[in-house]
């Protein structure tokens, strides 16, 4: 799983920008995965594990009638995550994960339901909905894999658009 963590490292140093996480189901593999690449300080700032609800809202600006209405596993509860944690730790980018990894539903979910997001520079807001099998471990896995997989997808899309306007659109 490092070449997801590699890749998009990578490209954030190519291109100046840093990174914050916000994890809930994931529990702080997202950051231990891009840790693990030699060199991540260039362009990690940090993460928040936001297990619990009330950290959601308190920590990273969830907010709280959102919260109330739908429950933490929800696509607009990741996007403010992303959101929150990008605003909270000064960086370009933010990434969150949110979801049921089991072994019982919660907040009316089915285990396996996740929702990954990203927040970036110039109005970027991403967010996918995952329907996951397999074990707790599994699901955890799998939805780090797809987060960096989206981010990556966000930072090559954008990379165009950017060099283009930097260019005087030639």
């Amino acid at each position: 799983m490092t070449s997801g963590a590699a890749r998009v490292l990578r490209r954030l140093q190519e291109r100046g920008e840093t990174l914050a996480v916000a994890e809930s189901l994931t529990g702080g593999l997202v950051a231990a995965e891009l840790t693990s690449v030699p060199g991540a300080s260039r362009s990690f700032r940090g993460s928040v594990t936001a297990y619990a609800t009330p950290l959601k809202r308190d920590l990273l600006g969830v907010d709280g009638a959102l919260l109330a209405e739908r429950g933490a596993i929800d696509p607009d509860v990741a996007l403010a995550m992303a959101a929150g944690v990008r605003r909270a730790l000064g960086a370009d980018w933010g990434v969150s994960t949110t979801g049921v990894a089991g072994p019982d539903p919660q907040d009316g979910k089915a285990v396996g339901t996740v929702h990954v997001a990203v927040s970036g520079p110039g109005g970027v807001r991403k967010v996918a909905e995952l329907r996951l099998n397999g074990g707790r471990t599994d699901i955890r896995r799998e939805s780090v894999r797809s987060l960096l997989e989206l981010l990556s997808g966000e930072l090559g899309e954008n990379a165009g658009a950017q060099d283009t306007e930097q260019n005087g659109g030639n």
